[in-house]
């Protein structure tokens, strides 16, 4: 029988998983069935051998019973051994040692509950997993063991609990940077954490260079300080060694992400993808260009997604997810975006993505639960709020949609974002529509560039009949940064104003830059066919909504969107009658 054993942990040694699982399977039966158990160190170790091979082969319900076995036999042992008596202490001295041995032989008892505590994350039962660390002393708790149970914790909401699982961790390990950002996400001073893992690093002389520009640039990013976080995650890859580094880049395009600037967010992150693909930031990736309609960019960022066997984490679903959205299988991309939510429930990118595709299929107060869901977990984030309105102004809730509004502007601060956000509702009453332009104005004043807010603010000054001021608002934009959206604006301004010459080269240009424009098409049209009179029919109030087909869909996003692209600024969907709140 010890041959047999042998072979087991030889087939383990050259990682012959399978075949442990196959053997093992079949001798530890065989042994269960002896009358007596013999070779008590090689069964010992056959156990965790079997154990840790199915673990390894991905069938962590059947590892799991295996390791509670192995721990009743240990106990087991334990308990006869101290069952000897005192004056059988030299009789049983050579019958010890092999107790001694499978002590040696076998996984500790802390390790074997760590294992046991991986199998039922594996299974999503993280609560359970807490619960066996939680058994383990804390005398006998590892880095490890720390670093699990502060994760847990963490996810669970626990905040205090965390913070002192993470802290033990850096004070046996300084540069464990997980559990570093941790501390930062739970609202940890910056200049705390680094003074925590400097004190570590000193009793190990150790110094490391880039080290504090790296905490402080989480901790601006923690703190929702995204302007000053990009300025550092900027100087790390641009000044340091650290340059063409994904754990810089995918921080850098969040932060880009998180402050509104889909244009850079995109290409830090494709930058970053391209480098090692299937990183972390693979799901806000997708998001924004499903958002800006870069169709082909989305299906080659998931092309290898869709051979892909292993897919573990929700980033890779959501970004399937996001794929199948843009291509309006609203049905089949809500499956994927659930098997996100299953793998992790507080993932926010999942949750936005679920309350996306529910607006989509007009199921709106499931929508609202999902949003309350993701402002609940980040309150700091501008898409919940957003969500919620669009939500609440689909359901023709207005006083839940101003109430929203208002609040974003309170949490977010006053930010180009939340400001055309509030401004977008406010204009849905024509009370207030005064102080919408007051607010549209003063989001421009913080970033001049912020085309939503030019795009509202231009269709206020119609809605005043004040063109002239449309007109220099929108030349400005065009100076600063032409897109196409704004040459098909302006051309529809002039041609208003009876300056045909003029509106036909900005529709022109508008179709240079994008030829299935088709409202700078009806444009040229309607100029050429009433020889430079428009038919009053094609601009419509603010608020009426148009029954034309066109060549995007409905859900675009205008005020999410802060920096489009060429493409998504010829938007003919997103005409005057879309402005009127900015959102739908």
């Amino acid at each position: 029988m010890a041959c047999v054993y042998d072979h087991v942990k030889l087939l383990y040694d050259q990682q012959l998983y399978s075949n442990v699982v196959a053997l093992g399977g079949l001798v530890l039966t065989v042994n269960d069935h002896a009358s007596d158990s013999p070779l008590l160190p090689s069964r010992l170790q056959s156990y965790t051998c079997y154990a840790e091979s199915l673990f390894q082969s991905g069938q962590f319900k059947k590892a799991e019973k295996v390791y509670k076995k192995l721990q009743q036999i240990k106990k087991s042992v334990l308990k006869s051994k101290s069952g000897a008596t005192s004056g059988q202490n030299n009789k049983t001295q050579s019958q010890s040692s092999p107790q001694s041995e499978a002590q040696r032989e076998c996984m500790s008892d802390v390790d074997i509950k760590y294992q046991l505590h991986l199998c039922l994350v594996q299974q999503r039962q993280h609560p359970a997993a807490m619960n066996i660390l939680k058994t383990i002393p804390a005398n006998q708790r590892t880095a490890k063991v720390h670093m699990a149970l502060g994760k847990l914790f963490h996810e669970q909401g626990n905040c205090r609990a965390a913070i002192g699982a993470y802290k033990e961790v850096l004070r046996e390990c300084p540069l464990a940077l997980e559990a570093a950002e941790g501390l930062l996400q739970l609202g940890m001073k910056g200049i705390e954490v680094n003074a925590l893992m400097l004190d570590g690093m000193s009793s190990l002389n150790c110094q490391v260079d880039w080290l504090n520009n790296w905490v402080k640039a989480h901790a601006h990013l923690h703190s929702q300080e995204y302007t000053q976080a990009i300025q550092a995650f900027r100087q790390l890859d641009e000044r340091t060694a650290l340059s063409d580094n994904v754990n810089i880049l995918v921080p850098l395009g969040e932060s880009y992400y998180y402050y509104g600037d889909n244009t850079n967010a995109a290409l830090v992150l494709q930058r970053a993808h391209a480098m090692e693909p299937l990183q972390r930031g693979l799901d806000i990736l997708s998001c924004i260009l499903s958002k800006e309609r870069q169709m082909r960019e989305l299906q080659r960022l998931v092309a290898p997604l869709q051979m892909a066997t292993d897919i573990n984490g929700p980033e890779p679903w959501i970004a399937l997810a996001y794929s199948l959205f843009a291509a309006g299988k609203h049905t089949k991309a809500a499956y994927f975006a659930q098997k996100a939510y299953l793998i992790a429930p507080r993932h926010i990118e999942a949750l936005l993505l679920k309350g996306q595709i529910l607006i989509e299929l007009k199921k709106h107060p499931e929508a609202v639960t999902h949003f309350r869901e993701a402002q609940q977990i980040c309150c700091h984030r501008y898409e919940p709020h957003k969500g919620l309105v669009d939500c609440y102004i689909a359901m023709h809730r207005f006083r839940e949609a101003l109430t929203i509004a208002c609040t974003a502007v309170k949490q977010l601060g006053q930010t180009p974002r939340s400001l055309t956000l509030y401004a977008s509702v406010l204009m849905k009453d024509s009370v207030n529509v005064s102080k919408a332009k007051t607010l549209l104005e003063k989001a421009l004043q913080m970033d001049q560039f912020f085309l939503p807010a030019v795009y509202l603010l231009a269709e206020l000054y119609e809605q005043e009949m004040t063109l002239e001021l449309a007109i220099a608002l929108l030349e400005k934009q065009v100076e600063l940064r032409p897109t196409c959206k704004l040459h098909q604006m302006l051309g529809d301004l002039l041609a208003r104003v009876h300056e045909e010459e003029k509106a036909l080269d900005h529709y022109a240009i508008a179709l240079n830059l994008d030829p299935n424009n088709r409202r700078a098409l009806e444009g040229m049209h309607r100029i050429d066919s009433s020889a430079g009179k428009l038919d009053s029919s094609y601009y419509m109030p603010v608020g009426e909504e148009e029954n034309t087909d066109t060549t995007y869909d409905a859900g675009v996003d205008v005020a999410d969107s802060d920096n489009e692209n060429e493409v998504d600024e010829s938007d003919p969907d997103a005409g005057w009658s879309d402005l009127d709140i900015g959102i739908h």
